[in-house]
């Protein structure tokens, strides 16, 4: 079994992975770390949990005690480019945990804090700066900070920049980037997309893949329970009673403070984690929640890749993700360290098809359970589908008929067929049946010859001659008419209105 110290890391780097009772690496940290000490680009993929954050974090100090090379002046030697301001946070620490015994000058760049202080820290230089790609390009833009100097970039969760809408803000953070340097992407989930991505800023990478990928660790007990929309935060309730620390996700903003309101009123203490919260507001509920002073939080998918606690015992999803790979991420704040966890999902009717994405992506059926009217649970094998009312169908397919029938209306339904069918019924005809002659209509054709005799009389002749002469007038002589029967409504100058003299 490899330890740290085979993998080359400095002496005061294991040093500072020891004090935190870690002593083997984990799989991805296994092949990652040797490989990007070499220096080379690196497109790693892993599931959540596995240990990726400190993959990197530790060949970075290495670099920093080995080389003790000073940033200069509105510079960063090494760039973490992350998607949301938690999981920004979240490496921040990381960083000042596993650098305890190392020298180093590290910040955090980002939005929804104030952009004076971050100024200062970018012009002393910096030995790593971690920052989202918005308020990044905003310093870029203020010249508040260069990365011509810098060797190294991270792009960790590329896949949920790519779901937020970052990669034109990617591509043009990595046109200020110098040739000669490092890039690594990482992820739980490797869409063709990201892929993409990789394929035009890296250089040649080595593929680190640990585990397949979109599922989640074997670690993680999970199960979904069928139970309509109106009984779902009851049910939460008893799922809570009983829980150490939890993780509650809803796919709104509204849902969550509702689910906080609601909670509160049972008896138990929460706090909401998403959006609309300030910065301030949503690192201090995420501290409430590290040091076990509030036991659940509710959360949206902003905070599905920020948290990183070890001690959380469940995951419940209040809301099925509409994006199957945030199950994943969601799941994922669970079982973590190599602990054990438990992920429950409550999907309703509505919430079906989301269900069957996420089983399609981790391919894996999971377990289900039927919440009855008496609250007690029935473990069912069957798709859920089969619960839907299939009244829905039948009355889509009514809905159609009608329409059609009233198209059909006044043309005799029952004896109107198509102009198609033409052919086949005059072969019916000739087989069975004797021709039948249509009786010509005798008041026609009567008025036709009365219409023809007129037509030949020379009045008729005359009036249609005068009437072709005048549609087939040149375009000088209509413009002649015109103008005489204009000039002929004007008024004489005698009837015109006199202006007063001022």
């Amino acid at each position: 079994m490899t330890e740290f110290k085979d993998l080359g890391l400095n002496k005061r780097v294991i040093q500072a992975v020891e004090k935190e009772n870690y002593s083997t690496p984990t799989p991805i940290q296994q092949k990652l770390i040797p490989h990007m000490l070499d220096g080379k680009d690196i497109v790693g993929t892993a599931q959540t949990g596995t240990g990726k954050t400190a993959a990197f974090v530790l060949p970075l100090l290495h670099r920093l005690e080995e080389g003790r090379r000073r940033a200069k002046p509105r510079n960063c030697t090494n760039l973490i480019v992350v998607p949301t301001r938690e999981l920004a946070t979240q490496i921040f620490q990381n960083i000042a945990t596993y650098g305890r015994f190392i020298p180093h000058s590290k910040t955090v760049v980002m939005g929804g804090a104030k952009a004076g202080a971050q100024i200062k820290a970018l012009a002393r230089g910096l030995d790593i700066v971690i920052a989202t790609p918005g308020r990044l390009e905003d310093h870029l833009s203020t010249n508040s900070i260069s990365l011509k100097e810098t060797q190294t970039v991270i792009l960790d969760e590329a896949d949920q920049m790519m779901d937020l809408g970052f990669f034109p803000a990617i591509r043009r953070i990595m046109d200020f980037l110098p040739d000669a340097h490092q890039t690594l992407l990482l992820s739980a989930t490797m869409p063709k997309q990201v892929r993409g991505l990789a394929n035009e800023f890296l250089n040649n990478p080595i593929d680190v893949s640990i585990g397949q990928q979109s599922k989640p660790i074997e670690k993680i007990n999970q199960k979904i329970l069928l139970v309509d929309r109106p009984k779902k935060k009851q049910l939460l309730v008893e799922i809570l009673t009983n829980v150490f620390k939890a993780i509650v996700f809803t796919r709104t903003k509204h849902g969550a403070d509702k689910i906080v309101r609601y909670l509160r009123e049972k008896g138990i203490d929460s706090t909401a984690i998403h959006g609309n919260k300030s910065q301030g507001q949503r690192q201090r509920s995420l501290d409430m929640f590290k040091k076990d002073r509030i036991n659940i939080l509710v959360a949206t998918d902003i905070a599905a890749r920020g948290i990183d606690i070890d001690e959380v015992s469940h995951v419940v999803n209040f809301d099925m993700p509409n994006i199957p790979e945030s199950y994943v991420h969601r799941i994922g704040r669970t079982a973590r360290a190599g602990n054990d966890g438990i992920a429950i999902s409550l999907c309703d009717n509505s919430e079906v098809d989301y269900l069957k994405d996420i089983e399609k992506l981790i391919n894996q059926k999971l377990p289900r359970e039927k919440v009855l009217d008496d609250g007690s649970r029935k473990e069912v094998f069957y798709d859920p589908m089969d619960d839907r009312d299939p009244s829905l169908k039948i009355k889509k397919k009514n809905s159609r008929s009608k329409h059609r029938n009233k198209s059909l209306r006044g043309k005799g339904s029952k004896k109107f067929k198509p102009k198609l069918d033409k052919e086949t019924d005059k072969n019916s005809i000739k087989s069975g049946k004797k021709k039948v002659k249509k009786k010509k209509n005798k008041k026609f054709y009567a008025k036709l010859e009365k219409v023809n005799s007129t037509n030949l009389s020379d009045e008729f002749v005359k009036d249609n001659s005068k009437k072709k002469s005048n549609n087939f007038k040149s375009s000088k002589q209509k413009k002649k008419t015109r103008s005489e029967k204009s000039y002929k409504n004007q008024p004489k100058a005698n009837d015109r209105p006199r202006r007063k003299i001022k």
